[in-house]
């Protein structure tokens, strides 16, 4: 029964994102790009790393005394963090959703490249509208799901629009779409 117990306490806490067990988590979107990439850095992990953290974790067994043996728990702690990691991309890749890039250039959409500026400036903010796993301000990719990237989804080319921030309230216009 105790057993029973604790299986249910683990699959319980191990639910993210979610209000009930039953509930499925949402989507991750990702371009092909990067669930390709996912795809390779996953079966990389699982094949190179994995044997290599083997090889370093037997060699540092082979020194002895495994309680003050720095180099078997550094080993240990690269094993852990690449099962982590191995674990993160296989839910990523469960849970993802490819989207095809937008093919319309007259409406904001999933992969499409903007141009856009602040109300009062003359300065253009280019912006390439991208899923949450692979946003990246400093490449200038903006997360389809961020305040700015929802307030950009479905607009047109010259069209105005307002969008909340921290810091308050901001006004944009829509520049160009390709």
């Amino acid at each position: 029964m105790v057993g029973t117990c604790t299986l249910f306490i683990l699959k319980y806490n191990t639910c993210k994102h979610t209000h009930h067990m039953n509930e499925q988590p949402e989507a991750t979107i990702l371009s092909q790009e990067k669930f390709e990439e996912i795809n390779k850095e996953l079966k990389h992990l699982e094949t190179s790393r994995r044997t290599e953290v083997a090889k370093s974790l037997e060699y540092a067994r082979s020194l002895g005394d495994l309680s003050e043996n720095a180099e078997y728990q550094d080993a240990r702690e690269l094993q852990a963090s690449v099962e982590e990691r191995i674990h993160r991309l296989r839910d990523i890749m469960k849970n993802s959703k490819v989207m095809i890039d937008n093919n319309k250039k007259d409406v904001v959409g999933f992969g499409s490249i903007v141009s856009i500026c602040r109300e009062g400036e003359q300065e253009l903010h280019l912006y390439t509208i991208v899923g949450s796993e692979e946003a990246d301000m400093r490449e200038r990719k903006l997360s389809h799901i961020s305040p700015l990237g929802s307030a950009l989804i479905g607009k047109k080319k010259n069209e105005v629009f307002t969008f909340e921030t921290p810091n308050g309230r901001q006004t944009y216009t829509v520049k160009k779409i390709t």
